[in-house]
């Protein structure tokens, strides 16, 4: 072999052998209005084109590490930053510990080192979480660019829905077996933002109940495929509300 050839192969091999940086969860710890919460994340490495952003919201009784793990496969194949936090309290989500505020904190912390497309923030829910990601995504319509949820449904529209400042595309799953949040509920919510003039879409899943982890692995793909298209015409923008 010439030596050209050779050093020309060798550096092929090398190149082979550098891997790429991985992305790693990681667990937070974080006080907020003199509340400990905690949190985990998985950033997007150093450069490269910034990375949307995922706000993961866990079913009741359970932590961000339910809905976290199920997601960590894809998000590391289509490199999204994931962030999953822990309710307050753990039986559901409240505005007045876990509102917008509490959010936008977590969230900044996350963003602070720069790499994420702050146009592509989007949220995710699954049950109590998914009725908490369609109300934080009409009081910050201008601040996440998309909604989805497994098993959630609007709980309070007329006191949410004149806040809305923008129509927020809201992406929607739910059983037809689901016995705890029954597709009825799910229909009322569609029927709803529809009248409003959200764009919305309900996919009613045959043969399947409220358990969203048991399907996580084809409808996480779903669900980043209803997401991912969606950006903010603009810069975000975030209101602060006074909740107690």
């Amino acid at each position: 072999m010439k030596p050209q050839r050779l050093i020309a192969t060798l550096a092929a091999c090398v190149c082979l052998t550098v891997p790429a940086a991985a992305q790693k969860s990681e667990k937070h710890k974080i006080t907020i209005d003199g509340r400990p919460r905690t949190y985990l994340a998985l950033p997007v490495a150093p450069g490269g084109e910034p990375a949307p952003l995922l706000l993961l919201l866990h079913g009741s009784g359970r932590d961000g590490a339910s809905i976290f793990d199920p997601w960590q496969s894809l998000a590391k194949k289509e490199r999204i930053v994931l962030v999953a936090p822990d309710a307050f309290n753990p039986a559901g989500w409240s505005f007045a510990a876990d509102g917008p505020d509490f959010v936008r904190q977590i969230i900044d912390e996350v963003t602070a080192g720069g790499g994420v497309d702050k146009r592509r923030m989007y949220i995710f829910g699954h049950s109590a979480g998914g009725h908490h990601a369609i109300d934080l995504g009409l009081l910050e319509s201008e601040y996440f660019a998309a909604v989805a949820v497994h098993a959630g449904v609007l709980a309070d529209p007329g006191s949410i829905l004149p806040r809305a400042d923008r129509k927020i595309p809201v992406s929607m799953w739910n059983g037809l077996e689901d016995t705890i949040v029954p597709v009825s509920a799910a229909r009322s919510t569609l029927n709803t933002l529809k009248t409003a003039g959200f764009p919305v879409l309900l996919t009613e899943i045959p043969r399947h109940t409220h358990d969203y982890y048991e399907s996580a692995g084809w409808l996480n793909k779903d669900v980043w495929q209803a997401l991912k298209g969606a950006t903010l015409p603009a810069d975000p923008k975030f209101k602060s509300y006074s909740i107690r």
